[in-house]
């Protein structure tokens, strides 16, 4: 959490039990979704926290929001679990990595909340890079091998691994999307493994495919480091599709994302208990608003406050939900609204479905609040890229 405002939701607000065993008055679990303009997305999160349960004290209630977009919003799962006689809530961020949502936009929400209804609300970690996320993604794409392999086998050394995360304007996201994708290359045995993003930074998805492709390796496989499908999903497959087709030379597989595996549930359940441990553990070990970061030293310190009000519980169903209501997209959104004529252009978060097609996808960049400046917004293989060549 950035800055020093109220620690009710923060990584030093341990609270006051030790033992799964021995907990005062009713507890209460809140999982923050960030939320999506896809319905199926937001399906998937809800089919997600409806299983979470099952892995969690039985005594214990469970309910989610979102930070935006869908609804319910996480003021309503607050409402809901304090409803049922919750005094003490263990909230975690339903996200793969801590960047803006998980560090400062979903913990002022819940700060607000606790000041306002004197309710105790503890701060879980994100999923982050853990032995059972990396299982999962493992098992992800060894099904996508064995599937491919029915066309014909080709061996993990001669095949290269392309993970494509969401993409943000913390390093500290980005580099850990780096990390995973290099144990699962080492842990597996591929050849050469190439990281991209689907926004914000660079490089991003079609710069990073052109490259593998020139590697000279017989397989691409590309497995988006994702939980839930959506906009960004689509994206993905989109222009893998695309640079297939430049290179018929080269078998593209197209691995499946996360989803409700066993062992993201099994994550999350953790991110959850160990919160009511003798030590929790710490939140945004490597926080751009905390310490000084490479490139982003001028973001320390930087107000707590969340930018996602203006489209909080919008429906998944809202104007610039589909391709089908952009003028530049054909069959998948590649990101190219956001360049024109958007001041904001430099994408920070923003690449988060929000649409299609500035000015007419529902959503206006005029708020009182400022957005630092991404510090590599002109990179060649960053947001740039999306414009049509």
């Amino acid at each position: 959490m950035a800055g020093e405002t109220a620690p009710a939701a923060g990584r030093d607000a341990a609270p006051k039990w030790s033992t799964l065993g021995n907990v005062p008055g009713k507890t209460g679990v809140m999982i923050c979704g960030h939320g999506s303009r896809s319905q199926a997305a937001v399906d998937e999160f809800a089919v997600l926290a409806q299983k979470l349960p099952a892995l969690l004290p039985p005594e214990w209630a469970v309910d989610y929001g979102y930070l935006e977009f869908a609804n319910p919003v996480i003021r309503d799962g607050l409402d809901r679990l304090r409803d049922q006689g919750c005094d003490r809530i263990l909230a975690v961020p339903g996200m793969l990595f801590a960047a803006m949502h998980a560090k400062n936009d979903i913990p002022t929400v819940l700060n607000t909340y606790a000041a306002q209804h004197g309710v105790e609300i503890t701060y879980g970690r994100e999923l982050g890079v853990d032995p059972k996320m990396i299982a999962a993604a493992a098992d992800r794409i060894r099904t996508a091998m064995v599937q491919a392999d029915q066309d014909g086998a080709v061996p993990y050394e001669e095949t290269c691994l392309v993970v494509i995360g969401r993409g943000a304007s913390d390093p500290d996201a980005n580099g850990n999307v780096a990390k995973v994708a290099r144990m699962l290359q080492e842990g597996l045995g591929f050849g050469w493994m190439e990281v991209g993003y689907s926004g914000v930074t660079f490089p991003l998805v079609e710069p990073c495919l052109t490259h593998a492709a020139r590697l000279g390796y017989k397989r691409i496989l590309v497995f988006p480091y994702f939980l839930f499908t959506g906009i960004l999903i689509d994206r993905i497959y989109g222009f893998t599709d695309q640079v297939a087709a430049a290179h018929p030379d080269i078998s593209f597989v197209k691995a499946g994302y996360l989803g409700d595996h066993p062992q993201v549930l099994a994550t999350f359940a953790e991110r959850v208990t160990e919160q009511v441990g003798e030590i929790p553990p710490p939140n945004c070990a490597i926080c751009k608003y905390r310490t000084q970061v490479l490139g982003f030293e001028a973001e320390v310190g930087a107000p707590q406050e969340s930018h996602h009000h203006h489209v909080e519980g919008q429906g998944a169903s809202a104007p610039g939900s589909n391709v089908a209501d952009c003028r530049l997209c054909d069959s998948f959104c590649t990101g190219e609204c956001r360049l024109e004529g958007d001041p904001h252009h430099h994408d920070h978060d923003h690449d988060h479905d929000h649409g299609h097609g500035h000015g007419h996808h529902g959503h206006s960049h005029d708020h009182d609040h400022d957005h630092p400046e991404y510090p590599h917004a002109k990179h060649p293989h960053g947001p740039e890229s999306a414009r049509r060549k």
